[in-house]
């Protein structure tokens, strides 16, 4: 498939993905991997510095610390698929520890061309690791052919960064499966996921005072008028988070501060969206670490190693892929 094939494919993916959303009665939504476009990226590589937001430091301090460790226990990988890579900097010392007994294969999995290209430059000084970048949603790189070529050499994945968690917990469950549907027994999971933690951390992290994460959460509709050609009007959105006690989520939305009707030309649709209505831009659950092991058994994988941040209450967990 050439690129301009690739890029209406990716476009047409992201107008249904869209006009599903916006479609919904009751509470419409946006899909949150459409806020990593190349502004959003760089945004996000902006909020992991804030103060208020300590989930990219909390993991960084952990695969600092211990990435000999999980290396160690892992001696036979040879190739390592990471879904949703960001800049590459938080996997830079896992990736020597496992490369200082020979060469490694790496799979960066993104769909920002502008993370891809920043983790290739962080990674170029190191000799043994061989970086494949792939711009590609994540089960589509774990299914692309450079991944699967690579079979044969015991495999991690490296899921990093919290996303499980905005993931509901049905579909983090569905998501992981599939995970594992593509590796063997033997094969590696190391997984990072936000533990629960004071609503008065929580909120001050997805609501910085600076304003970066209202940027970055309106940016998702300036992605969607520049891509889909639709005619959102950014500074009629207001930047909203909220914690749901039931659930044990943050939530961002976007709430409409007028009546408005938005043309997404596009995903061949008009929109209406009253005033105070609000579009779910994003979701993040808190998790315990008694779910994490009982998530692991439940899609197929042994729990054998989990290390937390003392500072910031973030997990990092190791799981071996087991006969199912």
């Amino acid at each position: 498939m050439n690129s301009d094939n690739r890029e209406l494919e990716a476009q047409n993916a992201f107008a249904d993905a869209v006009r599903e959303g916006l479609s919904k009665t009751g509470q419409k939504e946006l899909p949150y991997s459409y806020l990593y476009d190349e502004l959003g990226s760089a945004l996000f590589d902006a909020i992991t510095f804030l103060q208020e937001y300590g989930v990219t430091r909390a993991e960084g301090r952990l695969l600092r610390r211990h990435a000999k460790t999980i290396a160690d226990m892992l001696q036979s990988v040879r190739r390592v698929a990471e879904l949703g890579s960001g800049n590459g900097s938080k996997t830079r010392s896992l990736l020597e520890a496992l490369a200082a007994r020979g060469p490694l294969d790496y799979f960066p999995i993104d769909v920002s061309e502008y993370a891809l290209a920043c983790c290739k430059r962080e990674l170029t000084d190191l000799s043994a690791v061989h970086v494949s970048p792939l711009r590609l949603p994540y089960m589509d790189g774990l299914r692309h052919r450079s991944w699967v070529a690579s079979e044969g050499k015991a495999a991690l994945v490296l899921f990093l960064g919290g996303t499980i968690g905005n993931f509901h917990r049905s579909e983090a469950a569905s998501f992981l499966q599939s995970v594992r549907s593509g590796m063997v027994v033997g094969d590696a999971l190391l997984l990072g996921a936000d533990l629960d933690k004071p609503t008065s951390v929580l909120i001050p992290a997805y609501d910085d005072a600076t304003g970066v994460t209202a940027a970055f959460n309106r940016n998702l509709l300036g992605h969607i008028n520049r891509v889909l050609g639709a005619d959102f009007d950014l500074t009629s959105f207001a930047h909203e988070v909220r914690f749901n006690e039931r659930e044990r989520r943050i939530e961002m939305h976007l709430r409409s501060t007028r009546d408005q009707v938005v043309t997404i030309p596009a995903a061949s649709m008009r929109v209406q969206i009253s005033r105070n209505e609000t579009l779910w831009t994003e979701s993040s659950y808190r998790y315990s670490l008694g779910e994490l092991k009982n998530l692991a058994l439940q899609v197929g994988f042994r729990e054998i190693g989990t290390w937390i941040d003392e500072e910031w209450a973030f997990a990092s967990t190791l799981w071996i892929a087991k006969d199912q």
